[in-house]
């Protein structure tokens, strides 16, 4: 197998070129010189010793992103469309900087604590972060992270975030406007100072803006999955009582539009519904489904980009927020208030 010696050898350069040109480090080195390094490195077939390299650098170039909380019926991280898209814009950010990715679901402090000292991990991405025992643990230790989908109060803590409330808030306000006034609110579980909580703050802004009260009867909460959004559609068609459903997922919207067709109600000619993500699923189902826009994969790729300007000694901002928009499809219909 040979080595950088070798390249070195075959190209008539130092051992110390061959690695500035595998590491990217190329502004002190010839343009021609660049590529006989890189065609010398296709022809012997060179292959990086990562764990020789992690051993010299201290550096095992991985990033970890770790996942605290996860609907498990929904397949987990990895099937989940949300994590999905979001693991797509890290790794492509992560490649391109010659990174390396590592998933994994942590449940508990003793499972981060062993991952950590089992793993030399460069960084570390979390989502599903609250301001509890899990986050204190994560101060407590020294290997450089970023939030996604937070609300910790920290402005030494790295973030990226969206406009959760102002999505809350267009998606009930475009019912509203529609006509509709009695709209349920259906999400996981509600967390305080969680990404769910900020989008039930814009569905109760929204409300109080058309003077329309917030009724505990019309909340609901239940884990995020077709199989259990599938049984709420159906649980769901026997009230009488609303018109409209602001979903917080669109994996969710999805699925009470597929249980309410089991039971034979009709979207959007009876019963209006709006999502949250615009994830391709939205265009799957029948109706297209309207729902609140983010930029998933940018919002990925934009973690990873702030988590290694820091580790780098670099200074990016605390804190981005990525904005949203609506999405109109054919999910909604227009009624006349009653």
């Amino acid at each position: 197998m040979a080595t950088i010696k070798d390249i070195a050898r075959a190209v008539g350069v130092s051992p110390t070129t061959v690695s500035n040109v595998i590491h990217g480090n190329t502004g002190r080195v010839s343009m021609n010189t660049v590529r006989r390094i890189n065609e010398a490195i296709k022809t012997m077939r060179y292959v990086p010793n990562m764990s020789a390299r992690a051993l010299v650098s201290s550096s095992s170039r991985i990033i970890g992103v770790i996942n605290h909380l996860v609907p498990m019926e929904s397949g987990g991280f990895f099937q989940d469309p949300f994590h999905g898209a979001l693991l797509a814009g890290i790794e492509t950010a992560l490649h391109k900087r010659n990174y390396y990715l590592m998933v994994r679901t942590i449940r508990t402090i003793p499972e981060l604590l062993s991952l950590l000292a089992s793993w030399n991990l460069d960084g570390l991405i979390l989502t599903g972060i609250f301001p509890h025992e899990f986050y204190q643990s994560l101060l407590e230790q020294p290997c450089p992270f970023l939030l996604i989908d937070s609300y910790i109060d920290n402005p030494k803590v790295l973030q990226v975030r969206l406009q959760d409330r102002e999505g809350g808030y267009l998606a009930t306000r475009h019912l509203l406007e529609a006509g509709h006034r009695d709209i349920l609110f259906c999400s996981p579980k509600i967390f305080e100072r969680g990404v769910v909580s900020e989008r039930f703050e814009g569905y109760r802004a929204a409300l109080d803006e058309f003077k329309v009260p917030v009724r505990a009867e019309y909340i609901y909460e239940r884990e995020i999955g077709i199989p259990t959004a599938t049984a709420l559609g159906r649980e769901l068609a026997k009230r009488g009582d609303f018109t409209a459903i602001f979903a917080t997922a669109d994996i969710l919207a999805a699925g009470l539009i597929s249980g309410l067709h089991d039971a034979g109600r009709r979207v959007p000619d009876e019963i209006s519904i709006v999502g949250f993500d615009d994830l391709n699923i939205a265009q799957l189902t029948s109706p297209h489904l309207t729902t609140v826009h983010q930029d998933v994969v940018e919002k990925g790729m934009t973690a990873v980009d702030m988590l290694l300007s820091a580790m780098k000694g670099g200074t990016p901002p605390d804190i981005v927020t990525f904005p949203v928009s609506l999405m109109k499809r054919q999910s909604v219909a227009r009624r006349s208030p009653s």
